[in-house]
């Protein structure tokens, strides 16, 4: 945490002075906002709710013109990492990677030094605020070369997301609560006040799960952000369309005036808070592998992820997997023989459609914001059940391949969730509702291990 904060002005500067746009007041200072769990306003934003928009877009440009002056940067667009090149016996470095690129098709791509930085994996649940890219594919292939993998029962639900029938569940900025939007349901009754002394700025576990309880007790399908007293300016600041217009435009695509609706919410899965287990310079404990940002687990964000950080940390930890992959350029390499001998599969199949969509919703309703111990040991023998008959195939397009990238995570979440036999931030279980102390660990899973290796919490980590 000290290294995100003393770093983190000094890579915001960088991207200012690259041309990246942040919103600023009338007297060009730039504009601080406060989300879930911030007692003070200081997050930087871009055109309210666009920040990571923004921050891809200048990021993209930046590569784009490096690659166009001085040819040291190679972009493939829209190109699949199938796996990561590997001798495969343990403690043996990684060699590059298998791609498939839609107009180039497969292609090896050899390297002295490999980075993860594949996102995460919210394709898992079937309610969630990623794209539909995120399939833990970086996740699974670091499992395959034999990467540790942590915390992955720590998985972050956003309490609200738009929930409209037949549209895909686009989040809600945690900064529009920040700026005075309240939490309702169709009673208009602002059940949070009861609920948290933040109320509607608590943590985002305890406002999803809040939601959820609420739900379950009042059996609506969903409930709703108010904002319609924002629509106005005031207190000197901007009326809810300007401080947002991205948000209003979208809502206006689904007949919603923020100034007379209701905004109907769900929450949904977020961020994946575990991942690869990287040291404080993105090494894995594989040779030649790194990870930075969603796809990474370096403790930072302990048990329960704050708003904004996950944008911090991959700048700060970008920068740093960049200068310690710098100083293996001039390694050498010896020879090593690498041999691919995946045998045609005798087995049955299965749909990958329906596998694909039976295991999102098996893992929104038994690995999801409530677990409890029954459902997680049910959850297992279903993904044990479809990984058996997806797991030995030979697939030839995407969609095997990200099918068995998710069977591959979503049974490693539930695996770490049915093991942690407690409730820790974002994990909570409804038969171990206590924070128990032998339980304050980083749990690291090896493939070919059936327990984790462990690993003793820092003071910053515990919640």
């Amino acid at each position: 945490m000290r290294r995100v904060v003393d770093e983190g002005p000094g890579e915001i500067e960088r991207l200012i002075h690259w041309g990246m746009r942040l919103d600023r007041d009338a007297q060009g200072a730039l504009q601080l906002a406060r989300e879930g769990g911030h007692h003070r306003n200081r997050i930087v934003h871009a055109d309210g709710d666009a920040t990571g928009r923004e921050l891809v877009r200048c990021l993209i440009a930046r590569a784009k013109s490096i690659a166009e002056s001085s040819h040291s940067i190679r972009l493939f667009d829209r190109c699949f990492s199938l796996d990561l090149i590997s001798a495969g016996a343990a403690g043996t470095p990684v060699l590059g990677a298998i791609t498939h690129h839609p107009r180039y098709g497969l292609q090896i791509i050899w390297a002295k030094a490999t980075v993860l930085a594949s996102g995460g994996a919210g394709q898992v649940y079937r309610e969630t605020t990623n794209p539909k890219v995120a399939t833990g594919d970086g996740v699974a292939m670091a499992w395959r070369a034999g990467a540790a993998i942590a915390d992955l029962e720590f998985m972050q639900f956003h309490p609200t997301t738009l929930y409209v029938a037949g549209a895909s569940r686009a989040l809600l900025s945690e900064a529009i609560r920040g700026e005075g939007g309240h939490l309702v349901d169709r009673r208009g009754n602002r059940f949070m006040l009861d609920r948290h002394e933040m109320a509607e700025l608590a943590p985002r576990d305890i406002v999803s799960r809040a939601i959820m309880e609420h739900l379950a007790e009042t059996r609506e399908s969903n409930v709703f952000l108010d904002v319609r007293h924002m629509n106005v300016a005031h207190s000197g600041g901007p009326a809810f369309t300007e401080r947002f217009p991205g948000l209003a435009a979208m809502l206006k695509s689904f007949d919603l005036d923020p100034a007379r609706d209701l905004i109907p919410v769900h929450p949904a899965a977020h961020y994946t808070i575990g991942g690869v287990w990287v040291d404080q310079h993105g090494r894995t404990n594989v040779p030649g592998l790194y990870a930075v940002g969603e796809v990474a687990c370096n403790g930072l964000h302990g048990a329960n992820r704050l708003a904004s950080n996950s944008l911090l940390e991959g700048l700060v930890f970008g920068s740093r997997v960049g200068r310690a992959v710098a100083e293996r350029a001039d390694a050498t390499r010896g020879p090593m023989q690498v041999v691919s001998d995946i045998r045609p599969s005798d087995k049955g199949e299965l749909d990958l459609v329906d596998v694909r969509s039976s295991l999102r919703s098996a893992m929104w309703r038994n690995v999801g914001i409530e677990r409890h111990g029954g459902r997680l040991s049910d959850a297992d023998d279903m993904l044990a059940f479809w990984s058996r008959y997806s797991l030995d195939k030979i697939f030839d397009d995407l969609s095997g391949w990200e099918v068995q990238n998710l069977l591959t995570v979503a049974s490693l979440m539930t695996r770490a969730a049915g093991w942690r036999r407690e409730s820790r931030g974002t994990h909570f279980r409804l038969d171990c509702p206590q924070t128990d102390v032998a339980y304050a660990v980083h749990a690291m899973w090896r493939a070919g291990r059936e327990t984790p290796i462990l690993k003793s919490l820092t003071p910053a980590t515990t919640r």
